[in-house]
């Protein structure tokens, strides 16, 4: 079993000075639930080397039992520094794809010609593909076999207007998921903020928060298997 990690390489948090990058908890859990079930994983990037961590989601905030034993694994810290170029991965060597989230893919992977043509070369080889937090964002451009919006009358959850409005980044971020998909013509769903919520449809799995991570991973297994 072989699953693609792909990861932003967006540093910046639009005009604010400020960093940031993926969110460490959606790397960490899905990460180790996927190791934990024999998984080969391979790390990947637009740019490939090291991608930047939202530095925010490495506090002590934010620090779970997945982030703890991630940032100590020197063979997981080895392989997030050499990430593969996304243009470099090809869809027909993996069983599944996983993104995690973080506010750099919204400007980045939500627009990458190569990153949209990875998630339709999975999804028309009827393999699983899974997103969580804002990474559900990059689904923006991508499009069915019919030429429509992927999630078009498909089931999805995401980061939500009022987690993003409780980080206050709304005007920041160059557009809203929970907006932005239901426009593409998804049924948005949601449950408490923070909490998690995973939706499978079909061979797409969406968790709609950090906390949601270990729980999206897990479902994405379950169709692998």
């Amino acid at each position: 079993m072989k699953v693609l990690i792909v990861l932003t390489s967006h540093d910046q948090l639009g005009d604010t000075g400020l960093k940031t990058g993926f969110w460490l908890e959606e790397l960490a859990a899905p990460y180790y639930a996927f190791k934990d079930a024999g998984a080969a994983l391979t790390l990947a990037s637009p740019a490939g080397g090291q991608p930047p961590l939202d530095p925010k989601s490495d506090s002590p905030d934010f620090q779970t039992d997945d982030t703890r034993r991630f940032s100590a694994d020197a063979e997981a810290q080895k392989a997030l520094a050499n990430t593969v170029k996304l243009s470099d991965v090809s869809a027909s060597d993996f069983d599944a794809v996983f993104y995690p989230g973080g506010h750099g893919p919204l400007w980045d992977l939500a627009e990458s010609s190569t990153s949209i043509a990875l998630i339709e070369a999975f999804e028309r080889a009827g393999k699983p593909i899974g997103f969580v937090c804002h990474a559900p964002g990059v689904l923006r451009h991508v499009k069915g076999a019919d030429g429509q919006p992927l999630v078009k009358g498909r089931r999805v959850t995401g980061f939500t207007n009022s987690e993003e409005e409780a980080v206050q980044l709304t005007q920041v971020v160059p557009f809203l998921v929970e907006d932005e998909l239901q426009a593409l013509g998804a049924q948005f769903e949601k449950g408490p903020d923070w909490g998690s919520f995973v939706i499978t449809d079909g061979r797409l799995v969406t968790g709609q928060n950090p906390g949601s991570s270990e729980a999206a991973a897990k479902a994405l297994l379950a169709l692998i298997a």
